[in-house]
């Protein structure tokens, strides 16, 4: 049995998510595979050459975790509770193509991959939905563990193409299918620092909010309009204005972009839409760099070399502060991805890639 699922860029709604606004992600042509095997014992043993690692436990233990994001247990854990069963062990392989630690969701892609090789390896299989094994890997990634964390990095991988999700007030995924052209991913190879980003983008956006809202309870950053934030200068100081400014037009850019990927497949091939399309990337992006400052001298030398090389826009990926950046680029890819190069990241040639799929049934 061989499965693979694809990692993930978020094209609009980055570092939105947990104030409870949509996104719009989209599945990339990098993706991490598992092959297994039975074995004639309860042994699960699992390779992983990418990282030099080896795991092995049995199916018969009560599966308490034994290290930090124990995911492989955790999986199991969560699909035991929905009534599957495990007689016999399996050994498997586990390798990938997806940047690791660069905000392109690997792990979230390793974990939807193991939850869709146990659904079809157990001893009666429920054969989930992509949607379903999506939530799946959010439980055994972030609820097991209550850890903070959206939806967005699994349901993109399990769903794959292009998805629209809102978390407020209920979950709704929605399939959006634009003919989009090529993207080049570029990792700067710089450590991300997420907890540092966070505590600004999220923990300061929060504290924004709540601020305002001592003044004025009816305010909601769903339908805030740009206009009043002339109304909060005496209650926040410049720069969190600019980062109240800053989500509210990324909010903005996401309805513009949902609209022009819901556009038929005749008008996404126009090139008047990746003009579009690429300046949309590129507002984000500016927001992100300016305003939440999640970029970093390194990324924006390689956004300016790829711009420059042809690119139509782009942004930075993930939580920021290192990780990749991407850009789109129908046209002239290869002169885009040297460029990126040049300036010192690792760059790769991407499509939007479908979701989690059986690349060989066998057993």
């Amino acid at each position: 049995m061989r499965i693979s699922t694809p990692g993930r860029i978020c094209l609009f709604g980055e570092h939105q998510d947990y104030l409870g606004l949509p996104v719009i992600a989209a599945a990339i042509s990098r993706r991490i595979g598992i092959e297994g095997t039975y074995r004639n014992d309860d042994k699960v043993i699992l390779n992983l050459p990418d990282l030099g690692l080896r795991q092995e436990f049995s199916l018969l233990t009560t599966f308490p975790y034994v290290m930090q994001r124990d995911y492989f247990r955790s999986t199991i854990n969560v699909l035991k509770r929905k009534g599957l069963r495990f007689s016999k062990g399996f050994e498997c392989n586990i390798s990938g193509n997806i940047p690791i630690n660069s905000g392109t969701s690997s792990s979230s892609a390793l974990i939807v991959s193991w939850a869709h090789f146990l659904d079809k390896m157990s001893d009666n299989p429920v054969n989930f939905s992509q949607k379903e094994l999506g939530e799946i890997a959010n439980a055994a990634e972030v609820l097991e563990f209550g850890e903070p964390g959206g939806m967005m990095d699994h349901y993109s991988t399990a769903i794959g193409n292009v998805i629209y999700l809102e978390s407020t007030p209920e979950i709704k995924v929605e399939t959006l299918t634009p003919k989009l052209g090529t993207f080049v991913l570029g990792d700067s190879l710089e450590p991300k620092d997420t907890l540092g980003i966070l505590a600004r983008c999220r923990f300061g956006m929060e504290e924004v909010i709540r601020k305002i809202t001592l003044s004025n309870p009816h305010f909601s950053i769903f339908n805030a309009p740009s206009e009043d934030l002339k109304d909060y200068r005496n209650i926040l100081s410049e720069d969190e204005l600019g980062l109240l400014k800053a989500n509210i037009e990324d909010r903005d850019i996401l309805l513009q972009g949902k609209k022009l990927l819901s556009k038929s497949p005749d008008e996404t091939a126009d090139p008047a839409f990746d003009m579009t399309f690429g300046d949309l990337l590129y507002k984000h992006y500016k927001n992100l760099r300016d305003y939440k400052r999640t970029s970093t001298p390194k990324i924006e030398r390689m956004m300016d070399a790829a711009l420059h090389a042809g690119a139509l826009g782009g942004k930075i990926n993930g939580s920021g502060g290192g990780g990749c950046m991407f850009v789109y680029a129908p046209q002239k890819a290869e002169e885009v991805a040297e460029a990126i190069e040049q300036q010192g990241g690792k760059s790769y040639i991407i499509t939007v890639d479908s979701g989690t799929v059986i690349e060989d049934a066998n057993v």
